[in-house]
């Protein structure tokens, strides 16, 4: 059944291949994002400058590829020998908080790259479903998490999930043996928000990669006297974290500076 809080496009094409530095194959099977990240949100540039969006009020309003089965039903095999792995998603979120139509849709489109033994990888600021643990053991899930401060999310995030439900909806994943993983991007400047980096290592010591990576876009990092070496720092901490407890670890590029 469609929703009549979410529109519906059709596209030509589904999967391809990505220039994001730790990607692959990838699916953007939504436009738009409901979250409304305020960072600002570097999708929603993209999608307002090539003219997808006119407003951020659209932008909020996601638009199902209603197509995208048929889309993938044929392009599996065509791509299917080339792919290391497809990640959901670089310009949207696969499990919008609150919308059910797009977590059942995400969840179909990996199953059918898993059932031709693709492995997939998603990020989201929403809740990921325990139904992902009955999928394929080689993949790999993970959530944005940038604060535990609530009062930071509502302001910058507004309509995602509560980092508490994030991580929580994380853990249980983990415990069913599947792959976890953290993006802590786009990290803030203490002139932004006061809080200990620390803090957010031990709330997700479960997980078994962490990423990395410097606000970008906002003038206020700018601002920041030593934003610099205060990244450089950070990064040294995520580093010696993920080695002294065995994890895998990614910084993002231009985040350490010489």
């Amino acid at each position: 059944m469609k929703s009549n809080l979410i529109g519906y496009i059709k596209r030509k094409s589904l999967l391809y291949k990505t220039a994001v530095e730790y990607g692959d194959y990838t699916i953007n099977h939504i436009q738009g994002c409901s979250h409304g990240c305020i960072y600002p949100c570097y999708a929603m540039l993209m999608a307002r400058r090539f003219g997808k969006v006119a407003t951020y009020e659209e932008w909020l309003r996601p638009k199902i590829v209603e197509n995208a089965v048929e889309l993938l039903t044929k392009e599996i095999p065509r791509h299917k020998t080339k792919i290391k792995f497809v990640h959901f998603c670089f310009s949207t979120d696969p499990f919008m908080y609150g919308y059910k139509e797009i977590e059942e849709l995400s969840v179909k489109l990996i199953k059918m790259l898993n059932e031709a033994h693709i492995k997939c990888t998603a990020l989201t600021k929403g809740c990921l479903p325990v139904e992902l643990a009955r999928l394929s053991d080689d993949n790999e899930f993970g959530i944005t998490l940038v604060s535990l401060d609530e009062k930071f999310r509502e302001k910058n995030e507004p309509f995602s999930a509560s980092y508490k439900e994030r991580i929580g909806c994380l853990y249980k994943l983990h415990k069913s043996g599947i792959k976890t993983w953290v993006s802590i991007e786009p990290y803030p400047t203490p002139n932004i928000i006061q809080q200990d980096f620390d803090d957010i290592l031990n709330a997700i010591s479960f997980v078994d990669k962490i990423i990395f990576g410097k606000m970008n876009y906002n003038a206020m990092v700018s601002k920041y006297a030593g934003y610099k070496e205060y990244f450089n720092l950070l990064s040294e901490k995520v580093i010696n974290f993920c080695r002294k407890n065995n994890k895998i670890y990614h910084i993002k590029e231009g985040t350490i500076t010489k």
